[in-house]
């Protein structure tokens, strides 16, 4: 009961504050984007600890550098508002870098496959992906944008679990990722997500513009990936045997249980945004 109350307060009053910040545009977001370097730092060390209980791991510090670096240079293009594509080359040499390091420094090789494939993905995954949802703020509508992406995936992610509890008793079991997700889960994380888009689209017009299809189209793929990328970290966690990534969040785990579905669906939203408004 404590950790339903937990996600309940969480949803109830964190929601809103992440809201609030997001609509408080000052200075190109400052704020949003130093909540988004704080996660990104956070996942990338609860990653980090995730790995090294199966894994030989190159130096923490490089690691979180590398890992952070696309999302203070997103920070630095929204500001002096330079070319996205900086935000590319940043993570390309950070990935580099590593590889450079590991080059340099390892003194045998036993574990450098491990090393190079777990730095490129931690740098992939609580870096780069974190960096799509900051370069939302360069977009003219900025802040409905980001609002209903992070709604989005809420919702999917709440009217699941909702959903789960009250119709998911039965039909349990088939997904051995996460077996405690239901059917009933899945078809309402669908239902908030897509709910979530129609009132984006009768809400703001004038930024999701076009027929409403459009935005439901969004919505279906948006809460199949959010999906996705919950399962994906449930694979990561089952891999190395541990439940959760952390203990940061009330009733959710760590940072990175509360943002593996937003980091999956990042670049879903961000280019399905640019391409259909």
């Amino acid at each position: 009961m404590n950790k339903v109350l937990a996600r309940l307060l969480v949803f109830f009053v964190g929601l809103p504050l992440v809201i609030a910040l997001i609509y408080f545009n000052q200075y190109h977001h400052i704020a949003l984007h130093l909540l988004a370097f704080a996660g990104s730092l956070l996942g990338a060390n609860e990653l980090y600890k995730l790995f090294s209980a199966k894994f030989s791991l190159q130096s923490r510090p490089l690691v979180l550098i590398a890992t952070v670096a696309p999302v203070f240079v997103c920070a630095l293009v929204a500001f002096f508002e330079q070319n996205v594509s900086f935000i590319d080359y940043s993570f390309i040499f950070m990935v580099l870098l590593c590889m450079a390091f590991e080059v340099l420094s390892a003194k045998n090789f036993e574990n450098s496959v491990s090393h190079l494939l777990t730095s490129t993905f931690t740098i992939l995954y609580c870096g780069y992906l974190v960096s799509f949802i900051t370069r939302m703020t360069i977009h003219e509508h900025s802040r409905e944008f980001i609002a209903f992406f992070v709604l989005m995936v809420c919702m999917c992610d709440s009217v699941a679990w909702f959903f789960g509890v009250l119709l998911g008793k039965n039909n349990k079991g088939f997904i051995k990722a996460s077996p405690n997700k239901s059917i009933a889960g899945f078809i309402g994380g669908f239902a908030g997500t897509m709910a979530t888009g129609a009132a984006a689209h009768y809400l703001f017009p004038e930024v999701f513009t076009g027929s409403l299809l459009k935005i439901l189209i969004l919505s279906f793929f948006i809460a199949f990936v959010a999906i996705i990328g919950d399962l994906l970290e449930s694979v990561i966690k089952r891999s190395v045997e541990i439940k959760d990534s952390g203990s940061i969040v009330p009733g959710r785990g760590g940072v990175l249980d509360s943002l593996d579905s937003l980091l999956f669906v990042a670049p879903v939203y961000y280019f399905g945004v640019n391409f259909l408004f």
